[in-house]
């Protein structure tokens, strides 16, 4: 079920005003009207979520909070847009994005990245406010202050732009490496964005890669090992399977793919011991130094 309710908590964490401050412009503007439980604790619409992320945005702007008010909230949405196609601001890309994600606005996150990609490269757009983003909404969305159409409505957006840039990226040219990497997500994890990045990162390397995506039974990789092959497998958790169930993954990969190597990211493995990991395991904490440990790795006869 969409959620469509939200507390003053909610608005804090989206907007970054403290509850006590939306509490005083209440009273003091008539800014939002809550509505009231039948115990008495106020909450919100998603078109009041809506209205203090356009205030937070107006007034991180320099906009004064009295001149806000006084306008209506087609007049707020109105000033909003205008603001957000023309600054260059990097300090307000994460609130415009919220902006985007909460008002479902495709148009607007559009305008945002088009900016952003006028300045930089699509690896430089990822990096500096793709990846904060992300890692906002994690935040967001373990609090509960956002709803799972929010979640599948940006995390679309950001797909679509990635899928234009792997094809980009996966135009012929002379492969680096003749066994090609496979990259798949383990069963129940469907968080594909960041694997989605790491084989673009590759593709735009120069690399071979087969890209097998979200939930895959273990069984189904042994088919890559026929006729004596011996490829690196990648993967990318962030929810499934759990840190505690990691050990266990990690058990059933070693003995279906008889020790193949195994490249592993996500934020997930921080919170694995190295006890754990066989020395076919391989943890790489960022896309920084994805490349560098696969040159040097190919360059060993176990890689190979």
């Amino acid at each position: 079920m969409i959620r469509t309710t939200f507390s003053i908590k909610d608005l804090e964490n989206l907007s970054g005003i403290k509850a006590h401050t939306i509490r005083i412009w209440e009273k003091r503007y008539d800014l939002l009207t809550p509505m009231r439980s039948d115990t008495n604790i106020r909450y919100y619409d998603l078109q009041s979520l809506q209205k203090i992320l356009n205030v937070s945005y107006l007034k991180s702007t320099g906009s004064k909070i009295s001149a806000i008010a006084a306008l209506s909230d087609k007049e707020i949405e109105q000033e909003v847009r205008k603001l957000a196609q023309k600054t260059h601001q990097s300090n307000h890309l994460l609130q415009e994005l919220k902006l985007a994600m909460v008002n479902f606005d495709q148009e607007l996150f559009n305008s945002i990245y088009d900016r952003e990609m006028e300045k930089g490269d699509f690896s430089t757009v990822f990096h500096n406010l793709l990846i904060p983003f992300l890692e906002e909404l994690g935040r967001l969305w373990h609090s509960n202050t956002i709803n799972i159409a929010h979640e599948h409505f940006i995390s679309s957006l950001i797909k679509q732009k990635l899928l234009v840039e792997i094809e980009h990226a996966a135009l012929p040219f002379e492969k680096k490496n003749e066994e090609p990497f496979i990259l798949f997500l383990p069963e129940n994890e469907m968080h594909d964005i960041g694997l989605l990045f790491l084989n673009y990162k590759l593709l735009k390397s120069g690399y071979n890669t087969i890209y097998l995506g979200a939930s895959m039974l273990l069984d189904s990789l042994t088919f890559f090992q026929r006729n004596g092959q011996r490829p690196i497998f990648m993967t990318f958790i962030t929810v499934e399977p759990t840190p505690k169930k990691i050990p266990r993954f990690l058990e059933q990969f070693n003995k279906k793919m008889d020790h193949a190597h195994l490249i592993l990211m996500g934020r997930a493995m921080s919170q694995v011991s190295h006890k754990h990991l066989s020395a076919n395991h391989h943890v790489i904490n960022s896309y920084d130094q994805i490349e560098k440990f696969i040159q040097q790795q190919l360059e060993e006869p176990a890689m190979v």
